[in-house]
Formats: C-alpha cells, sequence, structure tokens
C-alpha cells in the first residue's frame, strides 16, 4: 500500500469528484489524510472521512495565511475553498471539539508563513507575531490532545525552529509531527531531525530551488523518518501529465525516493505507510 499523509480533497477544487478520486485511490491501495486549512475546510475533511470505514482520514488547524491579521491583503485561492477562507481569531473550543471527532488524526496544517508581507517593517513585525501566538494556540491543542503536528513552514524556518526547540523542552508534553512539503537548507533539515520530526516530501523535488538540493535531503533522511504526500490539487508530479494532483500519484514520489535511496519501490510503500500509521496511531 502507499499512504499520502498531506491531501486536500476538501478543497473546491474536488467538488464535483470528491468521491470518484477517493475510490480511485483506495482501488489501488492508497490511503489519505486530508488536511485542514481553516475550520470550514477542517470540518469538510472530517465529514469526508467519516463516509469511509477505512483509508480515509483527517486533520484539523487553521493555516498562517488564513489568519486574517488585517496587515496584508492575500488573495483567495479558490481552489481551496469559494468561501469562509479567512478567520480573524483562532476559536479554540470550536476546533477542539471538531478535533475530537472520530477519524481526525492530527492538527495540521499549521505553521508560519512569511511568503506575503507588509510593506513596513512595523507591520511586519506585527505580522509576524500574530502568527506565532496563533501557532502556539494550536500546538497549546495539539498537546492538551496528545494529537500529531502537520507543521507548513514558508520562509520561516528561523522562528519556526525557535518556537519549537522551546516547546520540546516544556514539560507540557511532547510535540511529534511531520514537516510537510520541507523546502529548506541541510542545516535547517538537520535541526528538524534532531527534534525528531519526520519529514514529508512531494511533488516538489521535481522542481529546482535555489539553494536547495533535495536529492541530498532525501538522501540523509533516515528510512524511518520518510513520509510520502501529494499536496493535492498542486505540486502534481511531471510523470502524472495531469494538471490537477491527486492521492493516487503519491506513487511517483515514491518511486523518486526509492530511486535515490537505490532501494526497491516496495520497500519505500511499506516503510513510509508503516511511518504513517506510527506517527498518526492509525
Amino acid at each position: 500500500m502507499l499512504f499520502d499523509t498531506h491531501a486536500h480533497l476538501n478543497f473546491t477544487a474536488y467538488k464535483q469528484d470528491v468521491d470518484k478520486v477517493i475510490h480511485r485511490s483506495l482501488d489501488n491501495d492508497v490511503w489519505l489524510i486530508n488536511i485542514g486549512t481553516n475550520y470550514y475546510t477542517s470540518q469538510k475533511a472530517r465529514e469526508i472521512a467519516q463516509r469511509y470505514k477505512k483509508g480515509v482520514f483527517a486533520a484539523v488547524g487553521l493555516h498562517p495565511l488564513n489568519l486574517d491579521t488585517g496587515l496584508v491583503k492575500i488573495k483567495k485561492d479558490l481552489a481551496e475553498t469559494e468561501n469562509h477562507q479567512f478567520e480573524r481569531e483562532f476559536d479554540y473550543q470550536r476546533y477542539k471539539k471538531l478535533a475530537q471527532e472520530k477519524k481526525v488524526i492530527a492538527i495540521g496544517e499549521i505553521g508560519l508563513d512569511y511568503y506575503w508581507k507588509p510593506k513596513t517593517k512595523r507591520k511586519s513585525i506585527i505580522f509576524k507575531e500574530k502568527q506565532k501566538e496563533l501557532f502556539l494556540k494550536q500546538l497549546e491543542l495539539a498537546k492538551e490532545l496528545n494529537l500529531p503536528v502537520i507543521f507548513h513552514c514558508r520562509m520561516a524556518h528561523q522562528d519556526l525552529l525557535e518556537i519549537l526547540a522551546q516547546e520540546t523542552k516544556s514539560k507540557k508534553g511532547k510535540i511529534k509531527g511531520v514537516m510537510h512539503s520541507f523546502v529548506g537548507t541541510l542545516e535547517e533539515f538537520q535541526k528538524y531531525l534532531d527534534l525528531e520530526f519526520y519529514i514529508g516530501f512531494n511533488g516538489i523535488i521535481f522542481k529546482e530551488i535555489e539553494g536547495i538540493n533535495f536529492e541530498e535531503i532525501i538522501k540523509r533522511t533516515p528510512l524511518d523518518k520518510i513520509l510520502i504526500e501529494t499536496d493535492c490539487p498542486y505540486l502534481t508530479p511531471p510523470q502524472a501529465g495531469e494538471k490537477r494532483n491527486e492521492p493516487l500519484f503519491v506513487k511517483y514520489i515514491a518511486q523518486e525516493i526509492a530511486k535515490i535511496k537505490e532501494i526497491d519501490f516496495e520497500e519505500i510503500a511499506e516503510i513510509t505507510s508503516q511511518n504513517a500509521k506510527s506517527l498518526f496511531n492509525i
């Protein structure tokens, strides 16, 4: 089997054929986790997961760019949701209740994202602080419910690592999780490994990004710390020949990792599936 640990079939991009895509995945022995990015998509992920007896799960959380800080204008992603994208604050109790529902197995995706930022230095500082506050609240929720975390980080590794280093020293509980769609330096990569986090790989490994050596990162990632994902509908592997990504295409990620690691595809499929089951207590 294969396990897509980061899908978004709860997004508007699949509103016409979500169940067909899921059946296609399950028929090919591909399990998946639909990831929330705000309350609306988190609720949708839970609803979808509860329709299936096995193989489909959900994570709930508020993505940092879906926090309406009033400091920067972020274009609505119509592939994500036609409505309800941004939230002015994190409703802890509301998310907690949702996270305790059947088939919800993680908090995510949560973290820091500094790609969009205000034009002035003062507003940028406030913008970052609001994201950090949101992140800490959701980490608290993960600790309270003893759930693993799916981390999102873009152009913010230094701040995220500082927070995680402090939080892992806290007596409130250990944080377990995966660095989703990791894009960073070898030094940053090693720091996440030192914190015992899993590393999630998806179609971005087929792209060329200045300063990032995906092949070397994959080589250095221990087998027991690798997770595979699609981040569908985004980051479609070129081998798929499609515009919209889907969980079935996670096989191309597994094939590439097997090639780089110089081991059999079947071994990567088995190891990464077991890693997913271990992290998410399935």
